[in-house]
């Protein structure tokens, strides 16, 4: 009985071993993109930075209205505070202890232009916190597309070195066929023998390579690595020619959410100086209050309205050197401007620049992987006929291997430098 439950246990633990421990999907490069942008942390980040942004406006413009505030005093003391002296057989003494206390609300009229600026000061923030946003987006998604096109030149390669392998291991065979018939000698074998075993190696490497970019593409949206599959392959075809998204480069710089925060900081900048400005003028005030005392032991309540106006005179000292620092950031903002809108231009050009070469690249790949399977192709009848050497075979196969590397190499460039172009213009 016990050994019968010890071989049901048995059987039952090598099922569980044979279970799948993740269920794959499969993922394209827009569901790897929109995963990223729900999952990453980068994103909760800077969405959570624009809803602070949102508060702070809200607590903004919560300074228009009326300001309210409760107090409330009480005292006792050894003597009254108030001593008089009637005459010397008669004195008074007053207010030994008492209480006092009120309900009261200010309203500011004018204040230099301190609570309208403040709050298109937060405006500006808000805005700032959405193009950053969008700038995050960027980011997220270029960095999805550089680990999903790794991903798949990763698997491209390991697809061309199996192909490799079964070619090797044909010639190999046919090696060690001619051998024991005597119509070759043993360095031909050796040579498809060594060249298995550096096949073997690269497999590792390159299994391993992959193993660790899968990894870091699942980390990055949010996924378990062992739960995702990739949806492309390539078939050594040309891309469509870039031309079609080229764009006018100057009116595209608006476009970019990089030129529309140097436009919020110089907004920012002004905004600073006539706060500072506004910190050194009058400020008017009007409210009124209930208040109630107990200062003669006997209750008194009562209303009362009240105008304030206040006027810094010593503070235009230290504020006019602020109104000074302010007025030179907000020109700082602007020289930042100009000068970045210049670079982004650059940027622009840059990267219209590198997509039109990552295309020349593809094309070339292709025309090697055509020269390269003809050349795979000739020489292996040729050492069929015994017309060329097995040096020259391998080395045909590999010129093959590498031209096929070297396409998916160019196509993955090709894709990554294409979003970087549409990201530089603002697409």
């Amino acid at each position: 009985m016990k050994l019968k439950s010890k071989y049901t246990f048995l059987l039952v633990l090598a099922g569980m071993c044979q279970m799948p421990l993740q269920a794959q999907q499969t993922y394209s490069l827009e569901d790897c993109i929109r995963e990223a942008l729900i999952n990453n942390v980068r994103m909760k980040n800077a969405a959570n930075d624009l809803k602070a942004g949102q508060e702070t406006r809200s607590e903004a413009f919560t300074r228009y209205s009326p300001s309210v505030s409760a107090a409330g005093s009480g005292f006792i003391a050894d003597k009254g505070l108030l001593q008089m002296s009637l005459s010397p057989e008669m004195e008074m003494s007053m207010m030994k202890n008492g209480v006092i206390g009120g309900v009261s609300a200010t309203l500011p009229l004018f204040t230099g232009g301190q609570l309208v600026n403040g709050n298109k000061l937060a405006k500006t923030g808000i805005e700032a916190g959405r193009l950053q946003l969008r700038r995050s987006e960027n980011e997220v998604t270029l960095t999805v597309e550089n680990y999903f096109w790794q991903v798949v030149m990763l698997e491209e390669k390991l697809h061309t070195l199996q192909t490799v392998e079964e070619q090797l291991a044909g010639i190999a065979k046919d090696a060690e066929a001619a051998v024991k018939a005597g119509v070759s000698n043993r360095n031909d074998l050796l040579q498809v023998q060594l060249r298995r075993n550096e096949t073997k190696s690269g497999r590792i490497n390159l299994e391993n390579s992959l193993a660790l970019a899968r990894n870091l593409l699942a980390q990055y949206i949010g996924h378990p690595a062992d739960s995702i599959r990739l949806s492309v392959s390539l078939d050594g075809s040309v891309p469509e020619n870039p031309e079609a998204l080229r764009t006018d480069h100057q009116a595209s710089l608006p476009l970019t959410p990089e030129y529309g925060l140097l436009q919020q900081q110089v907004k920012s900048g002004r905004l600073q100086y006539k706060m500072a400005v506004g910190k050194n003028l009058p400020t008017i005030a009007i409210g009124g209050g209930y208040f109630y005392e107990n200062l003669m032991d006997k209750d008194h309540s009562f209303w009362m309205g009240f105008a304030t106006v206040s006027v810094p005179l010593s503070g235009w000292w230290g504020g006019s050197h602020n109104m000074k620092k302010q007025k030179l950031q907000w020109q700082n903002a602007e020289n930042q401007l100009t000068d970045q809108s210049e670079r982004l231009i650059i940027r622009m050009e840059q990267a219209w620049n590198d997509l039109n070469n990552a295309y020349q690249q593809v094309k070339i790949a292709c025309e090697s992987i055509e020269q390269a399977t003809e050349n795979l192709r000739l020489n292996t009848d040729y050492y069929t006929a015994g017309t060329c050497t097995m040096s020259d075979l391998l080395e045909a196969q590999t010129l093959y291997r590498q031209s096929r590397d070297q396409y998916v190499d160019a196509y993955s460039q090709y894709e990554v430098k294409k979003r970087e172009y549409l990201q530089a213009t603002g697409r």
